[in-house]
């Protein structure tokens, strides 16, 4: 993928039954089958913006919410991961589907997972790429999650001042401020420059606006999570990269064994690549049907 075809269809806003606005933006062929993609932490609806030239390949709608506290979706302070079946309804009732196809990036991959075991009904399939494992799985989190997860808990405050500041330099810095935080050096050479300033910018939309969704969701990710992995019956493939080292390829694979029904495919790439490398796969299985 060499290029972005589009804007987003949007934004368009979702409300919960007690108001909460959940903003999404839609990406791919607006008449396609639906596909969620849930974005990383932090993240935002831009995520969707990988997809898009692919999506409209395959006939294939993307729907890509931001996640309460992240962009312009309202806060939700005492959020959990069981809770995303709450607001991932809301959107695809908002769209007017009424079931879909869903992967999450990084952070997302917990959300995915959380929305398969709670709301299985509105779901077509499961895709994680490059996840988040729970912390109840080996081996233990590289120094930089630790860190983070760590600041979340005690000095949330803090936390949220340092993401401000980030997210303000990432306005202006080229777009390898922000990729070295999800790639390494031989990763960054292979990403396009439409890739890369939609990373950046990504990064920028998550945080700009409120960081209370980035540091809940980092004491959520350090918690035990709150639902069953043996109740996610939904087919789940897990999509991973050796040269990982946000989350490693290890705990990624203790994971998959704890699934009912799950596949993995492992290949030499780092955190960030392993998405843009399998993005087409992915967004292929959820293709609409040839006539």
């Amino acid at each position: 993928m060499t290029g972005h075809t589009g804007a987003p269809s949007g934004g368009h806003t979702a409300r919960l039954d007690d108001g909460r606005a959940v903003s999404y933006a839609t990406y791919g062929d607006p008449d396609g089958r639906p596909l969620l993609v849930l974005h990383g932490t932090p993240g935002s609806h831009v995520l969707g913006e990988l997809f898009d030239e692919v999506a409209r390949r395959h006939g294939v709608r993307v729907l890509a919410p931001d996640r309460p506290g992240f962009g312009d979706s309202a806060a939700w302070s005492n959020r959990s991961l069981a809770d995303t079946g709450s607001f991932v309804a809301a959107v695809l009732d908002d769209a007017g589907a009424s079931n879909a196809g869903v992967v999450g990036f990084s952070g997302g991959g917990p959300h995915a997972l959380a929305l398969a075991a709670t709301h299985s009904e509105l779901l077509d399939g499961v895709d994680v790429v490059a996840g988040a494992t729970p912390p109840t799985l080996g081996p233990e989190p590289p120094f930089v999650q630790r860190l983070l997860r760590g600041a979340a808990r005690r000095s949330a405050t803090l936390l949220g001042g340092v993401s401000w500041l980030q997210a303000r330099i990432a306005e202006w810095a080229p777009p390898a401020f922000v990729l070295a935080q999800y790639t390494d050096r031989k990763g960054r050479a292979t990403i396009s420059d439409a890739d890369a300033d939609a990373v950046r910018r990504d990064f920028v939309a998550a945080l700009r606006r409120r960081r209370t969704g980035f540091v809940r969701e980092l004491q959520t990710l350090a918690e035990p999570w709150n639902f069953a992995l043996d109740s996610v019956t939904v087919p789940v493939r897990l999509w991973h990269g050796t040269a990982d080292t946000n989350v490693p390829v290890e705990a990624a694979r203790a994971l998959a064994a704890t699934l009912p029904d799950c596949e993995v495919s492992v290949d030499d790439t780092d955190h960030l690549t392993t998405l843009l490398r399998n993005r087409e796969s992915v967004v292929a299985r959820y293709a609409a049907p040839v006539d």
